[in-house]
């Protein structure tokens, strides 16, 4: 929700810039993961839940290969009763010093950005 003089505005993430949620995807994914492990249809369906209604699976995936291969990420199989193992995930000392990394830098940039749009420059 935003305010805009009296009026209240819901944001819908249909509304929200597909380039800006890759741009969060590694902070929202290390900030679940750090949460609980889990595996990656989870993830994409805990995403779907907070809110961001429109992460797509081709997003998610990816990225998690990405923190996986920079060892932000471990991964590990866990048998399922249905169908193949899950592939799940825990987060590395490392990813838990970049998910600081990237919260600190996401809470600088949004503090930048109101404002500048609220009127709150110098």
């Amino acid at each position: 929700m935003t305010m805009r003089g009296t009026k209240v505005h819901h944001v819908v993430m249909n509304d929200v810039d597909p380039q800006m949620l890759k741009g969060l995807v590694t902070l929202l994914l290390l900030h679940l993961v750090a949460e609980r492990e889990d595996y990656g249809y989870a993830l994409v369906v805990r995403l779907r839940e907070s809110g961001f209604g429109e992460m797509a699976e081709g997003t998610v995936y990816p990225a998690l290969a990405r923190l996986e291969q920079a060892k932000r990420l471990d991964a590990y199989l866990v048998p399922s009763e249905k169908g193949p193992a899950r592939k799940y995930y825990r987060i590395t000392a490392a990813g838990e010093l970049e998910l600081e990394r990237t919260r600190t830098a996401w809470n600088h940039l949004t503090g930048l950005v109101a404002g500048l749009t609220q009127g709150e420059t110098s």
